[in-house]
C-alpha cells in the first residue's frame, strides 16, 4: 500500500493507493506496476508509459526508507566519541546519537558508541585498534585527535568504510559529510567579542585543559588560531598568558589559577579578560567568582548547564554556542541515509555560531 498525499485548494488530503488501484488507472496488471515500482523483471515500453503516467497523475513518491525494511539486514554504525558525565558537552551529542537511534529503530539501524578520554591521546588510539576488529558499515568519529583520526581514516577508506566528522573537520580526508562550527571562525568571533571588554594595552588569560601528551584538541587548537588572528588584525599591544588547569582533577584549581594569579603574575598588569576554547569555562568562573570583583570578563563556549550558571550571574560574558545535540542527530541520520538510501550527504554542514548572553540564554533552543 503507498500513501499519497493529494493537495486540494483548500486542504490536504490523505488518500490510499494500492498497486491493484494503480494498475487499473493504468490499463495493466497489477505485477506490471510491481515491477515497475520495484525496477525488476522486463516491462513494455507502452505499458511503462502508461504505468509512469497512472503515478505521475497521483504524484506518487516511493517510500525509500520502507523498501529498505524488505532486506532486514541491520545497518550498523560505529560512533567514537569521548567519555562524560550527565551535563557536560558530549552528553548532549550523545543524546543526538540515541535520538536517531530511536528514531530508525524500526529500519533496522543499530548503533555501537565506544567512548574515549578527549585529553590522553593513548585512551583514542587504543580504541582505534579495537574499532578495526569490529563489524561495522559506516563511522561516526569525535576529531580531537587530528593525526590519529586521520590515519583512522585512511584505513577506512582502504576497506572502504563510509565516515562522517563532528567537532572539527579534517581536511585532506574523504569523510562524506561534516557536522560542526567553523571551529577557526568561532574563535575569531571569540575575539571580537573579548576586545569590546578590554582596551589595546590589556592583558588577557588563555585558560586551557592540561592532557597527558600535551595534544591540543583539533577543534581548540583552530579557535586559538582564529581568536589570535583576529587580536593580530586589530593591533592588539597587550600579553596573552596561557593558563593550564585540570578538568581531571577539579579540586587543585582553584590553589592552581591562585598561585598562577597571585604569585607568578605578580608585578604585572592585571589581566582584563580571560577566554577558554572548550566547554570547561565553569572551571575559571568559580574562581573569578571567589577571588575578584566584577572588572573582570570571562568568554567560553558550550551552552550546558554549568556554563549557564555562570552566564546568568555575569561572571562569563558570553557563551558561543553549537548546538550538540542536532549534530549528533544528523550525523547518525545522514550516515544511514548514505548507507540504505545511497543518498549523497552535503559535505560541509556547519552548525550556527551562537553568541549567548544572560538576557537570551531562557530564550535559546540548544537542541533539535
Amino acid at each position: 500500500m503507498y500513501i499519497i498525499c493529494v493537495r486540494t485548494q483548500n486542504y490536504i488530503k490523505m488518500k490510499n493507493y494500492r498497486i491493484k488501484d494503480i494498475a487499473a488507472m493504468a490499463g495493466v496488471s497489477a505485477g506490471t506496476v510491481d515491477r515497475v515500482l520495484h525496477n525488476r523483471g522486463r516491462v513494455s515500453e507502452e505499458s511503462l508509459k502508461k504505468v509512469k503516467k497512472a503515478l505521475k497523475k497521483i504524484d506518487y513518491q516511493p517510500n525509500l526508507i520502507a523498501r529498505s525494511l524488505a532486506s532486514k539486514k541491520d545497518c550498523r554504525i560505529m560512533a567514537l566519541i569521548p567519555s562524560f558525565v550527565s551535563g557536560e558537552y558530549w552528553s548532549e551529542v550523545s543524546k543526538g546519537i540515541d535520538k536517531a537511534e530511536q528514531e530508525f529503530s524500526d529500519y533496522h539501524l543499530n548503533i555501537q558508541c565506544r567512548f574515549f578520554n578527549q585529553y590522553d591521546k593513548v585512551s583514542f588510539d587504543t580504541l582505534i585498534e579495537e574499532v578495526k576488529q569490529g563489524d561495522y558499515e559506516g563511522v561516526i568519529i569525535a576529531t580531537l585527535f587530528k593525526k590519529s583520526t586521520f590515519e583512522f581514516t585512511q584505513w577506512l577508506d582502504k576497506k572502504k568504510i563510509p565516515y562522517i566528522f563532528i567537532d572539527a573537520y579534517i581536511e585532506n580526508t574523504n569523510c562524506i559529510a561534516y557536522y560542526g562550527t567553523d571551529s577557526y571562525r568561532s574563535g575569531y568571533i571569540g575575539g571580537r567579542l573579548l576586545s569590546e571588554k578590554i582596551r589595546i594595552n590589556d592583558n588577557i588569560l588563555l585558560f586551557n585543559i592540561k592532557s597527558k601528551e600535551s595534544v591540543e584538541s583539533t577543534q581548540v587548537s583552530a579557535r586559538e588560531k582564529g581568536f589570535r588572528n583576529f587580536l593580530s588584525e586589530t593591533n592588539y599591544k597587550g600579553s596573552i598568558y596561557p593558563v593550564s588547569i585540570s578538568a581531571e582533577k577539579p579540586e587543585r584549581n582553584e590553589e592552581i589559577l591562585y598561585t598562577y594569579m597571585e604569585k607568578k603574575l605578580k608585578g604585572q598588569l592585571r589581566p582584563r579578560a580571560g577566554i577558554i576554547f572548550n566547554s570547561r569555562v565553569h572551571i575559571p568562573a568559580e574562581y573569578f567568582r571567589k577571588h575578584t570583583d566584577n572588572n573582570f570578563s570571562l568568554i567560553g563556549y558550550d551552552a550546558i548547564e554549568a556554563n549557564i550558571k555562570y552566564l546568568r550571574n555575569g561572571i562569563v560574558s558570553h557563551l558561543i554556542a553549537q548546538r550538540p545535540e542536532v549534530q549528533g542527530y544528523n550525523s547518525v541520520k545522514a550516515l544511514f541515509y548514505h548507507l540504505v538510501l545511497h543518498q549523497t550527504a552535503t559535505k560541509m554542514n556547519y552548525m550556527p555560531i551562537d553568541i549567548l548572553i544572560k538576557e537570551n540564554i531562557d530564550y535559546y533552543n540548544n537542541y533539535i
